[in-house]
């Protein structure tokens, strides 16, 4: 997805006017914050020539692949920046992940209690996926499995 504003022309501007803008879409466009956001004039054709270029940046992220070990890495970099929660006064613990799908990418995350994963830790999860991957544009899919360790 790509938030394209037109008639940019007829906006009257200043140093603040993108920016104002710019959140003012995110807020009521919240549940998709991932979604870049282009600031276009068809008829004055400014920044037109931006939209092709980022629908394909787009459909690579929508497409991309992600080693199973650099995913893992992520996986300890998150489990140190930010400690798994507690559930029913059990640690959650990430032993691992993978991807096995592409458009849109799905992440499988094989827990200890799959319950126990709060939606705010799914949510710096996708965050950390999305930023250290660049995945703009396109959504992911989480999915956490119970797995017992062995």
């Amino acid at each position: 997805i790509i938030i394209v504003v037109n008639k940019w022309d007829a906006v009257e501007k200043d140093t603040y006017t993108t920016q104002a803008y710019t959140e003012e879409i995110r807020r009521r466009l919240d549940f998709i914050p991932w979604a870049p956001v282009l600031f276009i004039s068809a008829l004055t054709r400014r920044r037109v020539d931006k939209v092709l270029p980022e629908a394909f940046k787009v459909l690579e992220a929508r497409r991309r692949r992600v080693n199973t070990s650099q995913l893992n890495e992520l996986v300890q970099d998150i489990v140190v920046m930010h400690n798994p929660p507690t559930h029913r006064g059990k640690k959650l613990k990430i032993y691992y992940a993978s991807q096995p799908g592409i458009e849109p990418p799905h992440f499988v995350f094989f827990v200890n209690d799959a319950e126990g994963v709060h939606f705010s830790y799914k949510r710096f999860i996708e965050n950390q996926i999305r930023q250290r991957f660049d995945l703009e544009g396109t959504p992911i899919e989480l999915t956490f499995r119970s797995h017992s360790e062995k």
